[in-house]
């Protein structure tokens, strides 16, 4: 049995008038979003092992030279294994990125892609030159989420979170949680 880390299952796949479908597999569990919004901030040790397995999944797409480019709490599935343990399941890889030479004209790199709070200095400058150290930033800005209960860089414009992840504007999450 080999756990499918970074991606749904795709079960089928067909078209109804010429409309093509896919079919996946039913997950049950919930996002990382709407677990901090049930929970609020969570455990030290449960955030660090929901951000490890994200961290295994990711390796494995960025080993097959994909870049996910839109990492953020909703896009972070936490099912249950076989055994009842939680599971992490990364998706929505929907404008992610190839990094291999033979499809690189497949990803479009003129407009902005991703999730502004989650998004990597890079990425708001060209999202076609970003590599997989951009998912390793959303992965920082989920675990400092996760931790305190709120991103590090809020605002409510586009341009008001690009001033704070440019001018590295943020509250440590110590002083938000000091026993992180």
């Amino acid at each position: 049995f080999r756990r499918v880390l970074f991606r749904s299952m795709v079960l089928d796949v067909d078209n109804v008038d010429g409309v093509p479908f896919m079919v996946m597999e039913h997950l049950i569990g919930d996002d990382l979003s709407k677990m901090l919004r049930k929970r609020g901030p969570l455990p030290i040790a449960e955030a660090a092992d929901l951000l490890l397995q994200a961290c295994e999944a990711l390796d494995e797409a960025h080993a097959l030279g994909i870049v996910h480019r839109d990492l953020k709490p909703s896009n972070l599935f936490v099912t249950k294994d076989r055994d009842g343990t939680s599971f992490v399941k990364v998706l929505d890889f929907g404008i992610s990125k190839s990094t291999t030479a033979s499809d690189m004209a497949v990803t479009a790199g003129t407009a902005v892609f991703g999730s502004p709070q989650y998004m990597s200095p890079e990425q708001f400058a060209s999202t076609r030159s970003v590599d997989k150290r951009s998912d390793v930033w959303s992965l920082g800005v989920i675990l400092y989420e996760l931790l305190t209960g709120t991103p590090p860089f809020p605002g409510a414009t586009l341009p008001e979170v690009c001033t704070a992840v440019l001018g590295k504007e943020y509250t440590p999450s110590t002083r938000r949680r000091p026993e992180i």
